[in-house]
């Protein structure tokens, strides 16, 4: 040990070092440089920066800091915060359907299946999605397509609304929302770069999820116009003007469809999906059907008509050769079963090899929660007329619907008594997308005014 370190160390002992030791210049360290962020908006994905996704977006955030502040005693002229951004509809109240949340709880719990308040019906179920599952145990991983049983039921539950239209459960991909299964076959979808990236075709008013999935994978957004001085028709000739204004920058691969419609609420007619699909067919489209609300039609004019039944009844030359991915999911209908994030996707006439890629891409993210796989079982294979518990599904069911009914009718009726805005008769989902007149004295003053724009979306 040096000398002058042995004198340090004494002094410290004795207690007679007034001031810490230095180093000489000599021996002090090197200044570090300031370490700078290595994830900024400048480095990060521009693909990301570029989402945007208004459903829970920065008027959705200001919502919640004014929640937060009256719940901390905060005066204001009101006293609650009501949220109309989002379909959540546990949130807004909706009770959930009792024989579902049994099942759920039955699965998650097995020890309640020796409990005699559940009925044997939930029971039933529950057993036989337990046996499925790893280890009988919910909290296993399903397979990537999901739990085995549940895509039988599902297919059966697809032949039986599509009137004996065959499914097969390959065909079947369970998924975490039918969000997961949107963004999931975008994905299989996109490619290309410049002029030759993806097109895909949304409909305007649209659901911004899809915007915003277009933007991350760095495909091209073809806007189509619905027609609303026609109750938020489809019309093909629109269709054709998007079509061919994009093949000028992009090549248009996909067509999403949502029926019933998210916002605009309205309800496609069978010779609009017929005349949907061979516009399909003829300029080489891979259609999304998102159905999710095909349980919400209100109107006793509309019926739902899925496109895998329309297309499988226009014949082989269009149900062999169109390829179609449809969705459903457990978070609208009658269920508002949002937090599960249950759903499904049927795909048809995918490629052998494009089906492999696809489940290899859903593989990575193992599977979807299996919980919510089970909720989506019970959608598929509720209560049947000679079951214990079919009586109260299916009041607890039509309470639902009649609600949700009776709500859209008295919010069609309560904007057209404003004046300044005129909404469309809501024919099924769950919103309402009204149009506002600006007074022509405002549209006046903002054109006169530097600087102040009047936008509407």
């Amino acid at each position: 040990m040096g000398g002058r370190l042995r004198s340090v160390l004494r002094g410290l002992q004795q207690g007679n070092v007034s001031r810490p030791y230095s180093c000489s210049a000599a021996e002090a360290p090197a200044v570090r440089p300031v370490r700078g962020r290595i994830l900024t908006l400048q480095s990060m994905n521009p693909q990301v920066r570029a989402m945007e996704y208004a459903v829970r977006g920065p008027i959705v955030m200001k919502a919640g800091e004014i929640e937060r502040e009256l719940q901390q005693g905060i005066k204001k002229p009101f006293s609650e915060v009501i949220k109309a951004n989002i379909g959540d509809a546990h949130a807004m109240g909706q009770q959930p359907i009792t024989f579902l949340r049994q099942v759920v709880a039955l699965c998650t719990y097995p020890d309640l299946l020796d409990n005699p308040q559940f009925p044997r019906d939930a029971k039933d179920r529950a057993r036989r999605i337990l046996k499925s599952c790893g280890g009988q145990s919910l909290g296993s991983y399903s397979a990537s397509q999901g739990v085995s049983c549940i895509r039988e039921d599902v297919a059966q539950y697809i032949q039986q609304r599509d009137v004996g239209v065959p499914a097969e459960p390959e065909n079947i991909y369970l998924t975490t929302g039918a969000s997961d299964g949107i963004a999931s076959i975008l994905k299989i979808l996109v490619s290309g770069e410049g002029r030759s990236r993806t097109g895909v075709m949304i409909p305007i008013p649209q659901y911004p999820l899809y915007s915003a999935a277009i933007s991350e994978l760095d495909a091209v957004q073809v806007n189509y116009y619905l027609d609303e001085d026609n109750c938020w028709a489809l019309n093909v000739n629109e269709l054709k003007r998007a079509l061919y204004q994009a093949k000028e920058y992009c090549i248009p691969k996909v067509l999403c469809i949502i029926n019933p419609g998210n916002p605009t609420g309205q309800v496609q007619s069978r010779r609009c999906i017929e005349e949907v699909i061979q516009f399909a067919w003829e300029e080489g489209l891979f259609l999304l059907a998102d159905e999710v609300y095909q349980d919400n039609v209100y109107s006793k004019d509309c019926q739902f008509h899925s496109f895998k039944k329309v297309l499988y009844e226009m014949g082989p030359e269009y149900s062999n050769n169109v390829e179609l991915a449809s969705f459903h999911s457990t978070s609208k209908g009658y269920m508002g079963e949002c937090g599960y994030r249950g759903g499904y996707m049927e795909v048809l006439n995918l490629h052998p090899d494009i089906k492999a890629q696809l489940v290899k891409l859903l593989s990575v993210r193992l599977c979807p929660p299996v919980s919510g796989q089970a909720a989506m079982d019970v959608v598929v294979n509720p209560p049947q007329p000679h079951e214990e518990s079919y009586q109260q599904f299916i009041q607890e069911k039509e309470a639902v619907l009649s609600t949700l009914a009776y709500k859209a009718k008295l919010t069609e009726e309560l904007f057209n008594q404003v004046p300044g805005i005129q909404c469309n008769p809501l024919q099924g989902a769950m919103y309402a997308f009204p149009r506002i007149f600006i007074p022509p004295r405002a549209v006046e003053m903002a054109e006169a005014t530097e600087g102040i724009f009047v936008c509407l979306f």
